[in-house]
């Protein structure tokens, strides 16, 4: 059985513990740094520290849930890089090739991303398939052992870095919206695929459009059955919500510290001393122990049955709502000078509106919960059962 000591012991050779001074990215706001990340996961891809219910062979160790629930307990303990870059690698597709990759697709693509070697995208919004996200045009079409793509994609995350995308495209248009999609990766560096940044008001430009003209996609990367990949993104995304969510909290403690770090910012700004600012520090320090409890019961259900549910969406809301009310606490806990782009958490005040739309609107959220949890009716969907391309047309 793993211990607490052992884990510590094989940790301290690898990377730095976390001391009170210890100041980290979150979601990749302000910073492109690939290095710090990498140089982690590359560190501890051997032991399989990062991702440890992976295989052995593919970067992780195997681990049971309580094992799991250890290494990361202790990991908080050290210094963590943010790897905003990593994330879609770590957290989506690799779950999503465990789940419906082939050993092939596994043994190719499944190392490189615990290792860090290889960094992907998801490609799954286009202009009109935003939060209807199974309105998605991208065609695919066969052309022997290959496929022929070609469309558009927008807001795709990590696209200037990705050297994969997970990419889900129409392959049937006669089919309703749900029932005629495939999923496939796609290099990003191959013939017909464009990338064109998109500058954020935080002047990030982690967003991109992603142009697709004819690339060409062999069959042996497609991912799950041909008609399945309505599926397939739905792993995708549960994984999405439940990583939000376990990045909740925000909290930012080291093990032994007095407060957690973003609480202590406050303390030497002094802002807890006014009570308006004390009172709202403290609903959200408690909005974050929620979250880590509703992470912990989407990661419950991931372990029984196979991808995260519902209680995926009630974490990311919960880190949503964490994330904001951090940054806009911080920011106005520093007066004028928070205006500025120097300013005490002026680069996460400016990030904060796009958590609620990312990884799937808040709006999305409630639907899923109201539905799915609390069993209310669903929204009327009148193109469910009609043909993609007339309801498209809005031929309905």
């Amino acid at each position: 059985m793993l211990r607490t000591p052992e884990v510590r012991e094989a940790l301290d050779a690898l990377l730095a513990r976390r001391t009170d001074e210890t100041r980290l990215t979150s979601m990749g706001a302000g910073s492109d740094d690939l290095g710090d990340g990498r140089a982690y996961l590359a560190a501890t891809v051997d032991g399989g520290w990062h991702v440890p219910t992976w295989p052995a062979e593919h970067g992780g160790r195997d681990a049971s849930p309580a094992a799991n629930h250890l290494i990361g307990s202790v990991l908080r303990e050290y210094v963590v890089p943010d790897l905003y870059p990593f994330a879609i690698g770590l957290g989506m597709v690799g779950p999503a090739l465990l789940s419906h990759g082939t050993a092939k697709q596994q043994d190719r693509w499944l190392r490189p991303i615990a290792s860090g070697a290889e960094i992907w995208c998801q490609m799954f919004s286009e202009p009109e398939a935003g939060s209807d996200l199974a309105n998605v045009a991208l065609s695919a079409h066969p052309d022997g052992e290959e496929w022929r793509l070609g469309g558009q994609k927008t807001w795709t995350s990590r696209a200037m870095w990705a050297q994969w995308a997970i990419c889900l495209a129409r392959t049937d248009p006669s089919q309703p919206k749900h029932k005629g999609l495939t999923m496939f990766v796609v290099a990003m560096d191959a013939p017909g695929v464009e990338v064109q940044s998109l500058r954020q008001m935080n002047n990030d430009a982690h967003f991109s459009e992603v142009f697709v003209d004819g690339a060409v996609v062999p069959d042996e990367w497609r991912i799950g059955d041909i008609g399945e990949g309505w599926r397939v993104a739905m792993t995708v995304l549960a994984y999405e919500r439940a990583g939000a969510g376990s990045r909740g909290g925000g909290d930012g403690s080291r093990r032994g510290a007095r407060l957690p770090t973003w609480l202590a910012d406050l303390e030497r700004l002094d802002a807890l001393s006014a009570p308006a600012l004390r009172n709202e520090a403290m609903q959200i320090h408690a909005a974050d122990m929620a979250s880590r409890w509703t992470s912990q019961r989407a990661a419950d259900e991931a372990r029984a049955g196979g991808s995260p549910g519902p209680a995926g969406s009630g974490a990311k809301l919960r880190t949503v709502e964490s994330y904001k009310g951090r940054a806009y606490t911080a920011n106005r806990a520093a007066g004028a000078h928070g205006m500025l782009e120097d300013g005490h958490g002026y680069i996460e005040t400016v990030t904060a509106p796009s958590m609620s739309i990312r990884g799937g609107t808040d709006e999305i959220q409630r639907n899923i919960l109201g539905e799915r949890v609390l069993g209310l009716p669903g929204e009327p969907r009148l193109d469910r059962d009609v043909p993609w391309r007339d309801s498209r047309k809005g031929m309905l």
